[in-house]
């Protein structure tokens, strides 16, 4: 099979393959989890020439007859081989009927090794947590990030390849489709109706669909805007709807279930509060959030370019806050092993000093010595230093060791 490796995330799971434990890969529907499966199944047969590979799709029709855990069950116990390590691969397992008895039972045996991909973030709280807690671990793979566009897209870094990028996204099958005229907002179209659909309406029961697609485009106009009960309330009356505040959060939580969105909470900086009220919300994918409406490059650049900044952080692999600090903010606290990183996002910058209080005071006041980055859109022009304050423009950023 022809792919383009990934090693991003392979390197984070071969470390685990013949452990005794399950891999789940998680992440939005079409982000390319199952090529990442491919990758892992393709070096597991380098490195062992006589490992039995059981592959699972439910989306080829030589496996829908496995809908059930006991179906599952008894196809892969024929499958098995002896004397030799088997290894099981199952995409989007959540598409069978209570797949983690299943599960359960294969792993109490030690009959295989275990890799499953999901797009639903609700089978590891609920389906996995309960049967299979300490037993999985997960890694989230995601739509690419810039360095993997210009790898896949075989584009040079330029101004012009980041605009594409912000434009049409990290999809990987746009690979077959190209990046010209209208064909990638087409094929982008096609695969948010399926994510609404299969993993958001169908997956959660949603009944009003009218206005989740409407929440989605409210999202998709306020990037990285605080979210709270008042605009909530706002936004309610505006769509002239009788439906609770409550019922607006259910709806957003299936949006991230389903990793369509990425919920950001605001953290205190220096502290350890957690805020519960004026979370934001992100995109998966620029390119998904821009076949809604277009992409209007004098109203939403900034908004995509924070999104953008927000993508990098969580493929890199950082847990990621809105900073509070007093009653200032820091767009993004990044956390990985206890390291962190501090940036700041605006659309330009320039040498006057409202300009460097607005986007540098912020940061100046976290009184800790971890990295702190301004991103920007054009290049630096109070220099790539301010006060220790690193200055990055965004291709910097996205093509960067952080």
């Amino acid at each position: 099979m022809n792919y383009i490796n990934r090693p991003t995330y392979t390197d984070r799971i071969k470390p685990f393959i013949g452990k005794q434990i399950i891999k789940i890969l998680t992440g939005q529907r079409r982000v390319g989890k199952s090529y990442v499966l491919y990758q892992i199944a393709d070096y597991i047969k380098a490195q062992y020439p006589n490992a039995n590979i059981v592959y699972i799709n439910r989306e080829y029709a030589e496996f829908e007859h496995i809908n059930t855990h006991t179906a599952l069950l008894d196809y892969v116990n024929g499958q098995f081989k002896e004397s030799t390590n088997n290894y099981l691969f199952i995409d989007e397992v959540q598409e069978i009927d209570s797949f983690q008895l299943a599960l359960r039972s294969l792993f109490a045996e030690s009959k295989c090794d275990i890799f499953c991909t999901g797009s639903n973030a609700k089978m590891l709280s609920g389906e996995l947590a309960t049967y299979l807690s300490g037993r999985y671990i997960e890694f989230k793979i995601h739509s690419l990030s810039y360095i993997e566009f210009l790898s896949f897209h075989k584009l040079e870094n330029s101004n012009e390849t980041l605009l594409k990028y912000l434009t049409f996204g990290g999809m990987p099958y746009l690979t077959n489709i190209g990046l010209d005229n209208e064909l990638p907002f087409e094929y982008l179209k096609n695969v948010y109706s399926t994510i609404l659909l299969k993993d958001v309406v169908a997956r959660e029961s949603i009944r009003n669909i009218t206005f989740l697609e409407n929440l989605v485009l409210f999202l998709s106009d306020n990037v990285g805007g605080l979210f709270s009960a008042a605009n909530i309330s706002k936004f309610l009356k505006s769509q002239r709807v009788d439906i609770s505040p409550q019922l607006t959060i259910n709806y957003l939580k299936a949006l991230t279930n389903a990793f369509f969105v990425h919920k950001v909470v605001r953290s205190e900086i220096g502290g350890l509060k957690i805020f519960e009220i004026g979370e934001k919300y992100y995109f998966e994918d620029l390119g998904l959030r821009n076949s809604l409406k277009g992409f209007n490059r004098a109203a939403d650049t900034h908004k995509v370019l924070e999104n953008a900044v927000y993508l990098y952080l969580i493929q890199r692999n950082y847990t990621v806050y809105v900073g509070k600090i007093g009653d200032k903010e820091v767009d993004f606290v990044a956390d990985k092993e206890g390291k962190k990183i501090y940036v700041q996002v605006c659309l330009t910058l320039n040498s006057s000093p409202e300009t460097a209080e607005r986007e540098f005071g912020n940061l100046l006041e976290i009184g800790d010595n971890y990295p702190k980055y301004v991103v920007t859109l054009n290049d630096m022009i109070i220099g790539k230093d301010y006060q220790g304050i690193i200055q990055l423009n965004l291709a910097e950023f996205l093509t960067g060791e952080f």
